[in-house]
């Protein structure tokens, strides 16, 4: 057995806790303070996904489009095929900035499974459709809802699922 671990990505903003609030209401989770560390907020969302937050006065928004031949983290967020439109509404009306195409930003015609955004911070984030042949066994629907506990996440963890 080896030690438990979970993994967390941290985005830098100069206001983590209006970024925080973003996207807890993004994900339809919570957000609050790390335990012992008082630069940095974690979002739990639904699905148990953690986003963290820190705190950073001197952040400076990523550019996009990337500079030639750099690459940078976002983050992919899985929405069902069919709620990717009231996704985006409800991303743009918590104040996310979609990306213009020639801005490398969503392909007129890739709109059906994937638009890029840039959060209230200049973090890019991408709302994208799951697709029916690469999810598990499982439904796109069981995949989307969270384990009824902690427990069930390492049960199906364990299990190889």
């Amino acid at each position: 057995m080896t030690v438990p671990k979970t993994t967390v990505l941290v985005l830098d903003s100069a206001e983590p806790e209006l970024l925080a609030r973003f996207y807890a209401e993004l994900l339809d989770g919570t957000a609050g303070p790390a335990p012992g560390d008082g630069d940095l907020l974690l979002v739990t969302g639904r699905t148990g996904v953690v986003v963290g937050i820190r705190r950073d006065p001197a952040h400076a928004p990523p550019s996009w489009p990337l500079p030639e031949g750099s690459q940078q983290a976002h983050l992919r967020i899985l929405v069902a095929a069919q709620g990717l439109d009231e996704a985006e509404r409800e991303a743009v009306a918590l104040g996310a900035r979609p990306v213009a195409a020639e801005d490398g930003g969503t392909l007129p015609g890739s709109r059906t499974t994937l638009r890029r955004y840039a959060d209230p911070a200049g973090h890019g984030f991408v709302l994208a459709a799951l697709r029916e042949d690469l999810a598990p066994a499982s439904s796109t629907e069981e995949m989307l809802t969270p384990p009824s506990s902690v427990a069930d996440v390492h049960r199906t963890e364990s299990e190889g699922a």
